[in-house]
C-alpha cells in the first residue's frame, strides 16, 4: 500500500459544486465512493468558508490542498490564511502560471519565480507551502535549452513547491517519473491524471483505463515522500463526474493505492 494519501480534486466533479446545497451534496458523495480527502477548487465562489467548513466536518471529508487564484494572494494574503486555517489546509495553490506572465517567455517565469516566492515564504511563516500545479507549456524549452518548470525550479525559493500534473507532464513530452525525482524535496502534493491515447490534446480518462506507468509513478512517489496524490479529470464533467472518480478509485484500490 502507498504511503501518500489519495484524495479528490473537486474540479473534477465541478458540475455538481456550483452552489452550498451541490457542494455539500457532493462531498457526500466523494466520501461514499471512498476519499477521505480532497482538494477543494471550482466550487460556487459565494459559498462562505464557514459553511464549506462545516460541509467539510458533516461529511467527513478533509480539505489537504486548495487552487486559488495568484491574484488574490498577492492582493488577499492574510484573508486566505484565516481560510486556509479554517479548512485545516496547509496547501494553498494555483492552477497554472497566469497569462501575463507566460505572455513575457523565460523572462516572465523568473519574475514570476520571485513574486511567487515572497509569497511562499510568508505562507511558509504560518506553517503552510505555495503549490504550484503546471500543465503541457510549462514544458516547452527556450533557446536556452531550459524548460519553464526548470527556471521555476532555478529561480525561486526552496519555499515554493510543486503539485506536478503527472498527465500533462507526459503530454508535455517529459518522464512523469523522472520529474518527480527532480522536484524531490519540494513536492507534498502531486496530481494524478490518466492519459489514453496520443490524439491531440490527449484525451483523460479515469485512472487505469489508460497508459500512465502508475507503478513506477506510485515508487518515485513514495521515495520522495509525496503525502497526497490528488485525482483529476478535467473533462469528467462531460460525461458522469462521480462515476469517473468511482472508476478511479476502484482502480487505485487495485493498485495498491491508499485512501
Amino acid at each position: 500500500m502507498t504511503k501518500f494519501q489519495v484524495g479528490a480534486q473537486m474540479y473534477s466533479v465541478r458540475d455538481h459544486t456550483g452552489d452550498a446545497k451541490s457542494l455539500r451534496e457532493a462531498l457526500k458523495t466523494i466520501k461514499a465512493i471512498g476519499y477521505n480527502t480532497c482538494q477543494l477548487s471550482g466550487q460556487g465562489k459565494d459559498i462562505a468558508p464557514e459553511l464549506i467548513r462545516d460541509f467539510l466536518q458533516e461529511a467527513g471529508v478533509t480539505c489537504c490542498a486548495t487552487h486559488v487564484s495568484f491574484e488574490a494572494m498577492e492582493s488577499d494574503f492574510d484573508a486566505l490564511v484565516r481560510t486556509h486555517k479554517l479548512w485545516n489546509c496547509a496547501y494553498p495553490g494555483i492552477g497554472g502560471l497566469p497569462g501575463v506572465y507566460r505572455e513575457a517567455g523565460s523572462a516572465g517565469y523568473i519574475e514570476f519565480a520571485k513574486r511567487a516566492s515572497a509569497i511562499a515564504d510568508k505562507f511558509l511563516d504560518h506553517g503552510m507551502y505555495f503549490i504550484y500545479h503546471n500543465h503541457a507549456f510549462e514544458l516547452e524549452r527556450f533557446d536556452d535549452g531550459k524548460t519553464g518548470l526548470d527556471l521555476l525550479m532555478e529561480h525561486s525559493s526552496k519555499a515554493l513547491q510543486f503539485e506536478l500534473d503527472l498527465f500533462w507532464v507526459q503530454a508535455g513530452g517529459a518522464n512523469p517519473v523522472d520529474w518527480v525525482h527532480k522536484v524531490a524535496g519540494r513536492m507534498d502534493v502531486v496530481h494524478f491524471k490518466e492519459m489514453n491515447g496520443s490524439t491531440k490534446p490527449p484525451l483523460m480518462a479515469p485512472i487505469g483505463v489508460g497508459n500512465m506507468d502508475w507503478p513506477a509513478i506510485f515508487k518515485a512517489c513514495d521515495e520522495i515522500g509525496v503525502k497526497y496524490a490528488l485525482i483529476e479529470q478535467d473533462n469528467a464533467v462531460d460525461s458522469d463526474s462521480f462515476g469517473c472518480m468511482e472508476i478511479s478509485y476502484k482502480n487505485l484500490v487495485k493498485l495498491g493505492a491508499r485512501f
